[in-house]
């Protein structure tokens, strides 16, 4: 057993000192490996590709490759498919460590000389590694590869272990281009060109059904898709990928698309600009039901029925990138034209009309994923982020709902206080609401340092917004940035509505049973925006927030063994306990210390647990297969005894200002299940940006990385302070399922929920606080215009209007990673307030 590339010094050397090499060892003489060891190895990177489809086997649309590290030998894993969860919930994460607690060897039985370890069960530790920060250079380590193996690519390169696929696919999306096969940079050629035999897009149409050699193509790139990975089971296709351009010469525009292997290789090379020399390519009829960017201020005639085609082979296409300095101006290739618009300009676009915009960005909210609809291939996610960006020309900013344009570089590293441009974006128009912009396939984004060389920077608007922004001072405009948090656009409309005719235009009314299931299978960051019929039957105002650090996850992970053949759960129970347990109440009393002991040690003494966490804890422990697993099972006299005494402490908590309807204290006792969600977290609160602090809130408000880097730090910033949150007890309207949901209403207009709220007046009551989503009137820190809010008790004491009336809810739901997942009301409709279509 050694690397291909150590001595066999190094490899007696570290011999003793390594775990992952004698756990390699071990493997040489059985078959699957049981582990008793506290030794933790760090994960560095995690990896995600196309399952490989397995007959008569349901598996998992997509497998995971782990690589660890013990500060000795790195080592490439793969991650047994029932361990997927733990991935698609963020537990298993870069930058942490791990136990692995069982494994095995698995030999290709296909292929010679492969083969790799599988992680069968493991343990996942605290927030920060232990490992991690005594390496000095992760990369310099050497990768352990068992003996007879030291030929195998796969074990040391940037490859699928599952041999069958070719790369790998982002971790969150299936945008963007991840790994060391997409080719960066610009390759281009400075070879004369004999441009004397070329043709023009205008005589391509004619050509298409016809045998003929093609002459050469020159032509401009205007405009640029994100990628297509089309990959699905069974597709015999090692590289699934489609990229769209519109080009130009001087006759006209049309689509050109890029094909399979021809992605990686050219892809991020081809920017908007760039001249191409073609040869090699084919002529197919255009696909019809594509999105096309709009291209009216271009004034140049578009060939729509026919797209040129650069494939791989059978042709084998030419492509040549010509550098900018050996474009000559007698090819009377066209100018790469823009619209920018202002956002004084942009109430009079109609809806779904294009345009571009710059702007000075004052607001990024955190990355979210959201499903995509209609697809028919694996589960696919699209991730997406809410920006504010201010042009000056008037105060408010537009807000762009901006998705991953293939290119993670720029995507991750939006941040305030930097200059944004986006081109092709959608106008979208509600009623009620402000505009706001939405990328298109097409769109592209560009923030300070990527500006160089794009081809707007001569645009006259663009100058003028410069000019603009050097009349600001960083300091004034600072005071106005905000980073992350929960943000949602538009605000519910004033009726809801269910259409029988349109179902995807609407927030889906769901049944407490499938909220329940959308709460259990909700992943990493993915948001949901549903509605909930039923009756709100109690009302808490928590004075602090809901916080999970490293110290409860440890607890968590002590509590219960993560394994794959014995477990069909998404979370422990531990975990789930900990969940219905640990909620806003109990939390704001349980000291840093009280929060280390193990959760199954908790004794009934704890008379701070409010009532509904100690019911929601017994029905857990009533319902939860695998409460084996460490959870002690002989408190229920105990656990008796602290309801009587929490219902009768709970008036007396002067700390908690509460409401309950006078039915909820029995039907409390009667539902089946109460889902125990409504806190909220810090992840949910945007936060001032500073400079000082913006590594750490970019990775915050990012998705956690593939890779780990060595900057890639655990630290937090301080947590945020706010006055607090009310926690809402829905009961649905079968009165079988309860749900706890958060409700955090917008106080100041600084805050950036406040754009574009619509602000009609009203009484503060509690039922009108909901369903406007602000308490009135907004305080106006900027005209120093502090209004007195109401009390808390005050909103409270009107409650009553609550009683046995019908709503509905709408609420957000986002996993914010671990055992956190996030939900919002976001307003509330009377039975007035609602219509069927």
């Amino acid at each position: 057993m050694e690397d291909n590339s150590s001595s066999s010094s190094m490899v007696t050397g570290f011999s003793q000192a390594s775990f992952l090499q004698r756990t390699l060892e071990r493997l040489s003489s059985t078959q699957c490996l049981k582990v008793n060891t506290e030794e933790a190895v760090a994960v560095i990177a995690l990896q995600r590709y196309l399952s490989e489809q397995t007959e008569g086997q349901q598996v998992d649309s997509y497998s995971y490759d782990v690589t660890v590290t013990d500060g000795v030998w790195r080592a490439k894993c793969f991650v047994h498919p029932a361990l997927n969860h733990l991935v698609h919930s963020n537990i298993l994460r870069t930058g942490t460590d791990i136990s692995i607690t069982q494994c095995s060897f698995v030999y290709n039985e296909r292929r010679l000389g492969h083969g790799y370890i599988c992680i069968e069960k493991l343990r996942c530790g605290a927030q920060s590694s232990a490992v991690l920060p005594r390496i000095k250079d992760v990369s310099a380590l050497p990768m352990l590869v068992k003996h007879g193996m030291e030929r195998s690519v796969v074990l040391q390169s940037d490859v699928p272990l599952q041999v069958s696929r070719k790369h790998y696919l982002a971790l969150w999306n299936n945008d963007d281009p991840e790994g060391d096969i997409w080719t960066s940079g610009s390759s281009s050629s400075d070879t004369v060109l004999d441009v004397s035999k070329i043709t023009l897009l205008c005589s391509l149409e004619s050509c298409f059904r016809k045998t003929w050699t093609p002459l050469p193509l020159l032509v401009k790139i205007i405009h640029k898709s994100r990628l297509r990975y089309y990959g699905k089971f069974g597709l015999k296709i090692d590289y699934p990928y489609q990229a769209y351009f519109e080009v130009a010469d001087q006759s006209g525009t049309m689509s050109l698309v890029l094909w399979n292997e021809l992605c990686p290789e050219f892809y991020q090379r081809l920017t908007v600009g760039t001249v191409l020399y073609i040869q090699n390519y084919t002529l197919k009829q255009s696909y019809s039901n594509r999105s096309r960017p709009q291209m009216d201020h271009h004034k140049m005639k578009t060939f729509n029925s026919v797209e040129i085609c650069l494939n791989p082979r059978k042709p084998t296409s030419v492509i040549t990138v010509i550098s900018p300095k050996s474009v000559l101006p007698q090819w009377g290739l066209p100018e790469v034209s823009y619209q920018f618009t202002t956002r004084s300009e942009l109430e009079k676009l109609s809806n779904n009309s294009a345009c571009d915009v710059i702007g000075l960005v004052t607001f990024v909210g955190r990355v979210e994923r959201v499903k995509s609809k209609g697809n028919k291939g694996p589960e696919k996610y699209w991730t997406y982020r809410w920006i504010h960006a201010v042009d000056g020309t008037t105060d408010l900013p537009f807000i762009l709902e901006v998705f991953s344009s293939s290119q993670p570089e720029v995507f991750s590293r939006i941040c305030p206080m930097t200059y944004l441009v986006c081109t092709q974006m959608r106008v979208c128009r509600v009623e009620g609401s402000l505009p706001y912009l939405t990328s298109s396939c097409e769109t592209q984004t560009f923030i300070t340092g990527y500006h160089k060389g794009q081809p707007y920077v001569s645009d006259p608007r663009v100058k003028s917004f410069i000019q603009w922004t050097k009349t600001l001072k960083d300091n004034v405009v600072l005071q106005k940035t905000a980073v992350g948090g929960h943000y949602c656009y538009p605000r519910p409309p004033k009726t809801f509505t269910q259409s029988m005719a349109d179902a995807s235009a609407q927030t889906p009314l769901v049944a407490a049973a499938d909220l329940k299931k959308e709460l259990e299978t909700l992943q990493y960051r993915e948001h949901k925006k549903l509605a909930l019929q039923g009756q709100i039957t109690a009302v808490r105002y928590m004075k602090h927030p809901k916080t999970t650090g490293g110290t409860e996850e440890k607890e968590v992970a002590d509590a219960c063994e993560q394994a794959a053949p014995d477990t069909h759960i998404h979370s422990s129970a531990a975990e789930q306990i900990l969940a219905s347990t640990l909620t806003s109440a109990s939390a704001e009393r349980i000291s840093v210390s009280g929060r280390k002991r193990r959760i199954q040690t908790r004794k009934a003494t704890q008379s701070s647990m409010s009532c509904e966490s100690v019911l929601a804890k017994r029905r857990h422990q009533d319902t939860e297969e695998g409460q084996e697993q460490g959870e002690e099972e002989n408190h229920s006299e105990s656990e008796e005894a602290q309801d009587v005494e929490c219902r009768l402490n709970e008036n007396q908590d002067s700390n908690v200002a509460s409401w309950e309807s006078s039915s909820w204290p029995k039907q409390r006792q009667e539902v089946s299940e109460h889902l125990c969600h409504g806190g909220l977290y810090q992840d949910s609160v945007s936060r001032r940006f500073t400079f000082d602090e913006k590594n750490i809130l970019l990775q915050q408000s990012n998705l956690q990385p593939a890779r780990w880097t060595p900057g890639q730090s655990a630290d937090t910033v301080p947590p945020m302070v706010w006055p607090g949150y009310y926690q809402v007890t829905i009961l649905g309207i079968n009165k079988q399922i309860a749900v706890d949901a958060a409700y955090f209403p917008v106080v100041s207009s600084d805050e950036p929920r406040a754009v574009g709220l619509p602000q009609d007046p009203h009484g503060n009551t509690m039922l009108s606080c909901l369903s406007s989503g602000f308490l009135c009137p907004l305080s106006d820190t900027a005209n120093h215009s502090e209004s007195a809010l109401p009390e808390p008790e005050e909103v409270l004491a009107t409650a009553g209007e609550l009683e046995d009336t019908h709503v509905v809810c709408i609420l957000d739901l986002c996993h914010l990673g671990g055992d956190k997942v996030e939900v919002l009301i976001s307003k509330v409709y009377r039975v007035t307030e609602v219509s069927l279509d």
